[in-house]
């Protein structure tokens, strides 16, 4: 069921408080606008009216694999929706990240409070904004016009469909997907890590539990768990 506001601060602060509350999984509260929308690591997401903001709600079972490889369940969720209005444009970059010829078309935001994980998803539909440290791209700017509720119906059926696969089949089937959808193999990457260091290298695939893996100049194979990582 998605459900749809007029206005709120944050869909996922919103949809924490209600997997807190015994929300069920499957539940999706989508808002035409955002008042203190956020993205990774704190940043402030804009969200002005037009573009999509939604999240939802997956109850862990203990026979699911590793609840952060969720990321990638949404990330080829979300790349095959934006396929339905552009197809074969848009491209995956690690984390969680979908992008059209290098700039950010949308974003992913995983949070958990007990056994539900909450994923955010917003997608520049309509409008793209001035980020500091990347370029940004709209589906509208692309010729392919696509209203918020329409494509949380697409989204919606896409995210269901992998996340029946994640469960039943493992993380593989996710991971190969992703994989197809990525910039190619030898993409030259940089990679900021928590701890403030900083990895240049070229993109050689994801490890079995979904990790980054880049090359080195040195031909070590580092593999990286957490980091902003950007397209050289």
């Amino acid at each position: 069921m998605i459900r749809t506001v007029a206005e709120t601060g944050s869909t996922n602060a919103d949809m924490l408080a209600l997997a807190q509350a015994g929300a069920s999984e499957g539940s999706w509260l989508r808002a035409e606008r955002q008042t203190g929308g956020k993205g990774r690591q704190g940043r402030v997401w804009e969200s002005p009216a037009g573009n999509f903001y939604a999240s939802t709600l997956v109850r862990l079972r203990p026979t699911d694999p590793p609840p952060a490889t969720l990321a990638l369940v949404a990330a080829v969720a979300l790349e095959e929706a934006v396929g339905v209005f552009l197809p074969g444009r848009a491209q995956l970059k690690w984390p969680n990240d979908l992008l059209i010829d290098g700039a950010k078309l949308s974003g992913i935001l995983l949070e958990r409070v007990g056994d539900a994980v909450v994923i955010g998803i917003g997608v520049n539909l309509a409008h793209a904004p001035d980020l500091p440290d990347r370029p940004a791209i709209s589906l509208a700017a692309q010729g392919a016009p696509a209203g918020p509720a329409t494509f949380a119906d697409v989204l919606a059926e896409a995210f269901s469909r992998w996340l029946n696969r994640w469960r039943g089949e493992g993380l593989d089937p996710i991971r190969h997907r992703w994989l197809a959808a990525a910039h190619p193999t030898g993409t030259a990457l940089t990679a900021n890590l928590p701890d403030g260091e900083t990895i240049d290298g070229l993109f050689d695939g994801l490890s079995h539990d979904g990790a980054l893996i880049l090359r080195l100049a040195s031909g070590e194979r580092r593999v990286i768990h957490a980091g902003d990582v950007f397209l050289i």
